[in-house]
Formats: structure tokens, C-alpha cells, sequence
């Protein structure tokens, strides 16, 4: 019983935060129990679970006797989300790339390959598994950084990531070809074991990606 109660609540979690990383539970609004009672098939306690768990990771404000809302989204937020993942997602990397042996080259193979095929198809125009490429996108850097022997890395990184997911699909701009040109540099720079270009490329990637997604949120 205790597993079947711990398995709601995990998929009820991973329904809420999925929601809320794309976009369908939309920033500032209100997280109403009776509402989402229905379109979840949760008990109240299970979603007042699930929404302190999600306040406490920030992805939802819980401000005292008022409720629960979708955190809002911001210019400044998500510079700061943008400055915090190339700061761990920077000394993740060069672990990995120091730690990572001949299966994690392997894996880091395996996930390029996911994502440049899809890409291909975005560059050709067909979008319509967006979902699906943002978990290659996903996929592809964690593998980048699974070396790093550090779990307590692997989930601060995990959490960050899905903030700064939010606001990408919040716009939802495929920077095309030159997002293309830079997972490539950084995948080449990894496999020849070059860590500081890797992190450079890396860095690069981000503050870019940050740059357009300012500018599509206008």
C-alpha cells in the first residue's frame, strides 16, 4: 500500500512539474486544489505533497495562508538560472572529462546522435515532436556530464536545467544551425578529452541560448 501511495505521488509530481516546464500550467497562476484534484486524479493531501515539494525546488510559490502559484517568470530569474548552470554545468563537465571512461564515451556517442538526427528534422522544417527533442537536448548534456562522480552535482545541475527549460519553451525559438554547430563543437571537444575548450563551448552555448531567449521574451 505504502509503494502504491508513493507511486501516485511521484507521478503526480512528475505530471505537475512537466506542466509547469512547458507551459501549460502558465507562470503566476493560481495552483487551485479542487482544480487540479480533477485533472491530475490526485487526493488533496497528495497535491498539497506534491506542491511544497515543487515550492521547495522553485517551481512553485507558496506564500503564507494564500495558496499555491506557479512561480512567475523573470528577465533577472532567468539570467541567474543561465549564470548558475554554466557555473556547475562548467566543473561538471571538466569532471567528467577527467573521470570518464571508454562506456561513458559510449553513452555521450549514443545521445549526440539522438539529438543531431532530430535536429536534422528541425532544420528541415518538421516540428512536431518538440517534447521529444528537448529530451534529447536533455539527454545529451547529462551525458555529457554523468562522469562526474558527484550525485549531489548531477541533481543541483538536473534542477536548474529544468528551470532554465522553463523559459525556453515559455518562447519556444529553435536558434537552428548555430545550436546545431555549437553541441557539435562541445561533443568533439569531449571525446578528444579537452576539457577547457569543452567548457568554453560549453559556456558559449548557454550564454547564447540565454541571449536569444531574452530577446524572444521581448
Amino acid at each position: 500500500m505504502a509503494q502504491t501511495v508513493a507511486t501516485v505521488g511521484t507521478s503526480t509530481y512528475q505530471k505537475i512539474k512537466r506542466d509547469i516546464i512547458f507551459g501549460a500550467l502558465a507562470p503566476g497562476a493560481k495552483l487551485k486544489l479542487e482544480a487540479l484534484k480533477q485533472r491530475y486524479r490526485a487526493s488533496p493531501s497528495t497535491l498539497r505533497e506534491t506542491l511544497n515539494r515543487l515550492a521547495s525546488e522553485g517551481f512553485v510559490d507558496a506564500p503564507e495562508q494564500r495558496g499555491f502559484f506557479v512561480k512567475p517568470v523573470s528577465a533577472d530569474d532567468l539570467r541567474e538560472i543561465a549564470s548558475l548552470r554554466v557555473l556547475l554545468e562548467r566543473h561538471a563537465l571538466c569532471l567528467s572529462i577527467t573521470n570518464g571512461d571508454t562506456e561513458w564515451e559510449g553513452n555521450l556517442v549514443a545521445a549526440h546522435h539522438k539529438l543531431h538526427l532530430m535536429e536534422q528534422r528541425l532544420l528541415g522544417g518538421d516540428e512536431t515532436e518538440v517534447e521529444t527533442w528537448k529530451r534529447y537536448d536533455w539527454e545529451f548534456h547529462q551525458a555529457m556530464i554523468s562522469a562526474c562522480n558527484s550525485a549531489n552535482l548531477l541533481s543541483l545541475h538536473a534542477t536548474l536545467y529544468d528551470k532554465y527549460l522553463r523559459y525556453q519553451m515559455l518562447v519556444l525559438t529553435n536558434r537552428g544551425a548555430v545550436a546545431v554547430a555549437e553541441h557539435k563543437a562541445m561533443f568533439k571537444a569531449a571525446l578528444e578529452r579537452d576539457a577547457s575548450r569543452a567548457a568554453d563551448a560549453l559556456e558559449a552555448h548557454i550564454v547564447n541560448g540565454l541571449e536569444h531567449t531574452l530577446d524572444a521574451m521581448g
